[in-house]
């Protein structure tokens, strides 16, 4: 399989202060959705037998694509929700069909609790321009205006007074690192100072949530990272819901706390980036993530053992989510086991063993507990 993404050289960083309630509330909760273009779309959800169909079958017997195939997923408050997938997995698809800029087919989405589907034309303007915004790939500027008036044009959009909106772009100006450029136009921009304007206008509405399909893919890598870690900081600051759609995953494990990866229109795997890595669901997930270094993403209680007798109180302490990358570190360092501490108790140890099992894919042995 081609691939289209680079070997991680930094181990990806999810938010640490901003990770999401596994119990939280869901903010867009999807449910069986399909969007199927093409001629009586809707009879393909509705007959099991056209459902089942692949690509170039359903095509032949119906003249139909199916781009999103029977998906369902929560995304929680305060979460990165990242989409993943090749060209022409469904993902941009889907992303779009959150707010109805595509319609659906069949199936349900919900925001807060509230029928997207059943919205009309008002709930569905207050959606867009309220309560979730939306970061393209292609920036959208008004080459005419100004960057601060180029933040602000959103809240022209809501009917915000002149001097209120641009009070509020000037906030964001500083927020996504765009001091001293106010007056500077669109074309006096590199392409990720322009990407910075249009997250920083998205911002300025005040959404819910941010919508990003693939909003840094046409960037030069260098810059690329440096967006990335923009919206690492955001996030850790704001802990903004965010539904991030990319086809690579090195940006998906950098900047999700769950991955979805599509295939064919539907959701082959959803897990945190340790499930993806470390437990993937068949061949296909396997193949994506050969590549990836295990003990960059993997934590340390995918390598630890419980703690032997007198292990519980000697060696480096290391926090559960702590990376297999942190821990052979910390006992290079020390030449000693490292300990896995939670609320101030040991609940497991790290050992040369238990690490060389992680990177290299095996299970390690484990010794065995002392009570």
């Amino acid at each position: 399989m081609n691939q289209p993404t680079t070997p991680l050289t930094n181990p990806p960083t999810n938010p640490p202060s901003k990770t999401p309630d596994t119990d939280a509330e869901a903010v867009f909760s999807v449910r069986d959705l399909w969007k199927v273009f093409g001629p009586k779309a809707d009879r393909v959800p509705a007959d099991p037998e056209l459902g089942a169909l692949d690509a170039a079958e359903l095509r032949e017997r119906t003249g139909c694509t199916a781009a999103v195939r029977d998906v369902s997923f929560d995304v929680r408050k305060g979460e990165v929700f990242v989409v993943m997938g090749l060209s022409g997995s469904g993902k941009s698809t889907l992303v779009r069909c959150l707010t109805r800029l595509i319609e659906p087919t069949s199936g349900t989405i919900s925001i807060d609790g509230e029928d997207v589907l059943s919205m009309d034309t008002g709930r569905l303007r207050e959606l867009r321009r309220h309560r979730a915004a939306m970061v393209f790939q292609h920036f959208g500027l008004l080459p005419h205006r100004t960057v601060l008036d180029n933040i602000a044009y959103g809240l022209e959009i809501q009917g915000v007074g002149r001097g209120e909106r641009r009070e509020r772009a000037a906030e964001f100006v500083a927020k996504v690192g765009l001091d001293g450029m106010e007056h500077r136009r669109p074309s006096q921009l590199s392409g990720g100072q322009q990407q910075r304007v249009g997250l920083a206008r998205a911002l300025a509405v005040d959404p819910e949530v941010l919508l990003f399909d693939e909003p840094f893919s046409a960037l030069d890598p260098l810059i690329r990272r440096d967006m990335q870690e923009e919206v690492v900081r955001l996030h850790r600051e704001e802990g903004r819901t965010m539904v991030f759609i990319t086809h690579d995953l090195n940006e998906a494990l950098k900047l999700g706390d769950r991955i979805a990866l599509m295939r064919d229109g539907r959701i082959v795997q959803l897990g945190t980036p340790e499930e993806i890595v470390g437990a993937p669901a068949d061949d296909y997930v396997r193949d994506f993530v050969r590549d990836v270094p295990r003990e960059q993403v993997l934590t340390v209680r995918s390598a630890m053992r419980p703690a032997l007798i007198g292990e519980s109180e000697a060696g480096p302490a290391l926090a559960p989510g702590a990376t297999v990358h942190e821990a052979i570190e910390a006992v290079a360092r020390t030449g000693e086991n490292a300990r896995v501490v939670e609320d101030g108790r040991c609940v497991g140890v790290v050992d040369h063993a238990g690490l060389l099992g992680v990177v290299a894919g095996v299970p390690a042995a484990t010794g065995k507990a002392v009570a």
